[in-house]
């Protein structure tokens, strides 16, 4: 697909890197030229420096036939101009990215106005994400499927854990026909999606997939089903803390926020009035320590700086708070931050890459299904995606134990009407049937591409 990204960030390089890898014909649009000549000299990319609100620069940029056009620039009003020029232009798809809290509360209006096709918003999608983890403070990872029937959660084992020890085969008595499955796991720089014989050790990063009954009841027989969190301390108060913040309000949680800028002080506690919110350091141990760090039930490190939240990550890790999240960015950060306890890192960027990037695949796929969600799981080694199979999906009616899947790839879950079933040898795929597959390494464009060739 020819795809025309203006804006070259943070947000729009992930974007192109992606997508790129995926094989399409990238655009990048910039005036900066740091930014393109990073791109052009670590991607296979086409880099034009121009301002993508100009007609002249789309032109040039191939915006009149490009199949997508997204603009992920910093600013909300030239991405919607970007995306109305770009769509008069004869483009055939656009997408803006959109931050800012009263734009989002406009969305159909802008969407029928400018002739938006599709509006990411990544702070409020990474509060979303968030309030996930607050809600269920056992987990280090949450992603739902299904319209939020089906949960993939990550966690990490512990001493003592039954899972620890013995081959996955053997846990059936635990497990007590629970619709759950254990899907992928982490060991150190090591990926698998185990078998039967897959024996699980202390430390490992687990990832069990099922619904959502059967998610509370796994971890309730695994001892960590905590109480509901109810006193949250936030540092940093950008645009994820605002839309967070409402979100935990209407959850009957209490928030404290922390943040550096007097004016965004004053804005906040006009904007939240449930809130209570400081004008303070919130890398300060000592102001930390004054506002009872040891007594929240959940910590988040959300400023714009991930060495920050990193750092005060840390230190809530050490005062024992039992939830801990941190924003960061930077993929290598979160490396550093789980090999010292902190496995709940949240990145915006990544998160709407991962949106965007489903979207272009559902656009590309017409062999047989349609891709309704896509996670990028265990650092990126692996995406949990999910499928409606169609009428041209292959080995319909077939039994599974009759197939041969392709190395790396195991069908999870397959929903069929109400019913959620965790596949089985005689489980079959009928056409309409939600089919959620965990790949190792390459992309699954459609369930199609999951059969061994020749096999199946």
């Amino acid at each position: 697909m020819k795809i025309v990204i203006v804006g070259g960030g943070k947000v729009g390089y992930t974007l192109a890197a992606g997508l790129s890898a995926e094989d399409h014909d990238i655009t990048i649009v910039d005036n900066n030229e740091d930014a393109l000549r990073r791109a052009g000299d670590t991607l296979d990319v086409m880099c034009i420096k121009g301002n993508g609100a100009s007609v002249a620069t789309l032109t040039d940029a191939g915006a009149a036939d490009a199949d997508v056009l997204m603009a992920v620039t910093s600013q909300d009003e030239v991405n919607m101009l970007c995306c109305l020029l770009a769509k008069r232009l004869g483009a055939g798809f656009t997408i803006a990215r959109i931050r800012d809290v009263a734009y989002s509360r406009e969305l159909d209006v802008l969407k029928q106005g400018v002739g938006l096709d599709m509006v990411i918003n990544p702070e409020l999608a990474t509060a979303v994400e968030v309030s996930r983890l607050v809600r269920f403070p056992s987990a280090d990872n949450i992603e739902t499927f299904c319209r939020g029937r089906v949960e993939l959660v990550g966690f990490r084992t512990q001493k003592g854990d039954f899972l620890n020890g013995q081959p996955l085969s053997a846990l059936t008595r635990h497990l007590q026909g629970l619709p759950v499955l254990v899907c992928a796991v982490e060991r150190g720089e090591a990926f698998s999606i185990p078998n039967g014989s897959f024996v699980v050790e202390q430390g490992d990063m687990v990832y069990v997939i099922g619904e959502l009954y059967g998610i509370a009841a796994f971890f309730r027989t695994l001892g960590r089903l905590t109480p509901k969190a109810k006193n949250v301390l936030m540092v940093g108060g950008g645009r994820i803390a605002h839309y967070l913040a409402e979100i935990l309000d209407k959850l009957g949680m209490k928030v404290k926020i922390i943040e550096k800028d007097a004016d965004r002080c004053l804005s906040l506690s006009a904007e939240l009035p449930k809130a209570l919110v400081l004008c303070g350091d919130g890398t300060d141990q000592e102001l930390l320590d004054v506002e009872n760090l040891r007594g929240v039930d959940v910590f988040l490190a959300i400023t714009g700086h991930d060495e920050e939240n990193l750092i005060t990550a840390l230190y809530a890790r050490q005062c024992g708070v039992g939830k801990v999240i941190a924003k960061a960015n930077r993929q290598n950060y979160a490396g550093v931050a789980r090999a010292v306890g902190i496995d709940s890192i949240i990145s915006p960027k990544l998160i709407t890459a991962n949106e965007i990037l489903r979207v272009v695949r559902g656009m590309e796929s017409t062999k047989g299904s349609v891709m309704s969600t896509l996670y990028r799981i265990a650092g990126g080694r692996a995406e949990a995606t999910e499928f409606v199979a169609g009428p041209s999906t292959r080995n319909l009616g077939v039994p599974l134990k009759k197939l041969r899947l392709k190395p790396g790839i195991l069908l999870a879950v397959i929903v069929h009407g109400n019913t959620l079933t965790i596949p089985e040898g005689n489980s079959v795929l009928t056409e309409g049937d939600s089919v959620i597959v965990i790949a190792a390494g390459g992309a699954i464009r459609d369930l199609n591409d999951i059969y061994a060739e020749g096999r199946a």
